[in-house]
């Protein structure tokens, strides 16, 4: 089983409100329609969720219980929920949408539970389940921003997963060089090249993927659109995170 994550960044124009990149999102929809083994797909905000949260001062630490404001920032990722799902459709495959702030929640502490049984009950009936970042119910502060990164590590630890993968905007992890990095076992080891996003992004950038990755039971992969195919092959393009070799 393999959990799959669209960057936001990636199957939207970030620099443009509420602009899906059709090109890109077709190809990701493409490589995925090739894949025959079980596959539960996440998405980022890009720029639908993004924006909405950030106009209304919401991040995955500041909540809000204005149910106006968590609405309109579900609405905002349902749109872009629908597109992946409909062009993932238009490619073969049977894909269900999932909505976080139905199902999951965090703590006081921020640490997100996600019940996986309906997700494991979807890939049992053959369906392709599709997540996405979310506002969700946290416990003393409203709503806050749930990443997909989260949602990736959570079903990571709550599915027997023997894959993660990252598809972003760059080929993998970059050092202070601009180079690839190959393996990540800490955060030190890429601390100093790990920032906050060039464009509008509420929950943390590349510095809190890393962290996330890093927890999970699996080695993750972070790579770029190019190399989308060769992952769901089975090889280990970009930066290898954490775990242990799947």
């Amino acid at each position: 089983m393999i959990v799959l994550k669209l960057g936001g960044s990636v199957i939207t124009d970030k620099d443009a409100r509420e602009a899906v990149d059709e090109a890109a999102l077709d190809a990701a929809a493409a490589a995925v329609g090739g894949y025959e083994g079980d596959l539960v797909v996440v998405h980022g905000g890009g720029s639908f969720g993004h924006p909405a949260a950030a106009d209304r001062g919401v991040s995955a630490t500041d909540g809000t219980r204005d149910a106006g404001d968590a609405v309109a920032i579900h609405d905002a990722m349902g749109r872009l929920n629908a597109a992946v799902v409909d062009r993932l459709a238009a490619r073969g495959v049977a894909a269900l949408p999932v909505r976080p702030l139905s199902l999951a929640r965090k703590g006081e502490d921020g640490d997100l539970t996600l019940p996986t049984e309906g997700v494991a009950a979807m890939l049992d009936e053959g369906f392709t389940p599709v997540l996405h970042g979310d506002v969700v119910v946290t416990e003393g502060t409203g709503v806050t921003v749930a990443s997909g990164d989260a949602l990736v590590a959570a079903l990571a630890r709550g599915l027997p997963v023997d894959r993660v993968g990252l598809c972003s905007t760059v080929p993998g992890v970059l050092d202070t060089d601009g180079e690839v990095v190959d393996r990540i076992d800490a955060f030190a080891d890429v601390a100093a090249a790990v920032g906050a996003s060039e464009s509008t992004d509420v929950t943390g950038g590349m510095a809190a993927k890393v962290r996330a990755l890093l927890d999970l039971p699996v080695t993750a992969h972070v790579f770029g659109p190019d190399d989308l195919p060769a992952f769901l092959a089975g090889e280990s393009p970009g930066t290898a995170v954490g775990g242990r070799d799947a």
